[in-house]
């Protein structure tokens, strides 16, 4: 019987599937123990993870016999892809099945901030009453910038049209055709920079993306807009970031990805509880709804995987 490695959290409905049809070691110890990761990684023909466990080369190559590896989720950045292009060894992500959580996610940020909610309740809650001093903005006739037009750019495109939202996108990948499609305008980097009220990020990190949004880029920004990351840490250097909060370059950030995960005392120290931002644990992905999804999308692409075997 072929043999699963499980790492990381998953609906239970789809471990007990896996079990039924595969040998599986449900372990989620192999997150924070190294050495328990390669001891098991030996002999397991399939192993599934998130984004915590660290797929590398030198963990995959202690593998005898793994052929496929799933992907709760999307990215593929803690996955050494190349190693399991070379190897035979095929690498399953579950595209699209969290897309409406984060979609959800970014508009609510959005909202959220240009409402300046998380100040305001913080000062309600300390029995203090600024109704005359923080005034709230409407996401209607604002402009959001998309950078990263995927599937994910084009369901945040969808809902924030219901709120009457202007939405330009920069994505070197995405034709005329498809913009047209979805009714946006593709502009340069430069240009969502100066041209928006809200900056939405939908990239992979990678060398071309690394530090994009730094302190050039908050120089451009005109209209101190809102800089929300549901996408990859290091893509926003985060010094910068607070650099730019504090000098109100931007308005206020939602921050779901960080360059070190779980967020380092090093960011969160200079965080002042005035500050309007959201902070969130990675879990801008992560719904009851989309884990079954994730779940279910990745168990059956296993099964039939295996069986064709």
């Amino acid at each position: 019987m072929f043999r699963v490695l499980v790492t990381e959290f998953m609906d239970e409905n789809c471990l007990n599937r896996i079990q039924e049809n595969f040998n599986l070691k449900y372990d989620l110890e192999c997150l924070s123990n190294k050495k328990k990761l390669i001891d098991l990684i030996k002999d397991v023909d399939a192993i599934i993870v998130r984004n915590k466990t660290q797929l590398t080369k030198e963990i995959l190559s202690n593998a005898n016999k793994l052929k496929f590896v799933g992907r709760l989720g999307v990215g593929l950045d803690n996955i050494d892809t190349v190693y399991c292009n070379e190897n035979d060894i095929h690498v399953q992500p579950a595209t699209g099945m969290n897309a409406d959580s984060v979609a959800e996610y970014v508009i609510n940020s959005a909202l959220t901030l240009l409402k300046n909610l998380t100040i305001v309740n913080a000062e309600t809650q300390q029995e203090k009453w600024p109704r005359n001093k923080i005034f709230s903005r409407e996401l209607k006739d604002k402009t959001m910038g998309l950078i990263g037009f995927g599937l994910i750019g084009k369901k945040v495109t969808k809902i924030a049209r219901v709120f009457g939202t202007h939405v330009i996108a920069y994505d070197p990948y995405v034709d005329q055709n498809t913009a047209q499609e979805f009714n946006i305008k593709l502009e340069t980097l430069d240009n969502i920079f100066s041209k928006s009220d809200v900056i939405s990020l939908h990239i992979p990190l990678n060398k071309e993306t690394k530090n994009l949004i730094n302190k050039t880029a908050f120089n451009l920004m005109k209209k101190c807009p809102i800089i929300i990351n549901s996408s990859r840490g290091g893509i926003i250097n985060e010094d910068d970031l607070i650099n730019a909060y504090i000098d109100k370059q931007i308005s206020g950030f939602a921050i779901d990805v960080f360059m070190q995960e779980p967020v380092q005392s090093k960011f969160l120290d200079r965080i002042n509880p005035s500050f309007n931002c959201i902070l969130t644990p990675h879990t801008a992905g992560v719904t009851l709804e989309s884990n079954i999804r994730v779940s279910e999308f990745i168990t059956e692409i296993l099964i039939k995987f295996f069986k064709s075997k």
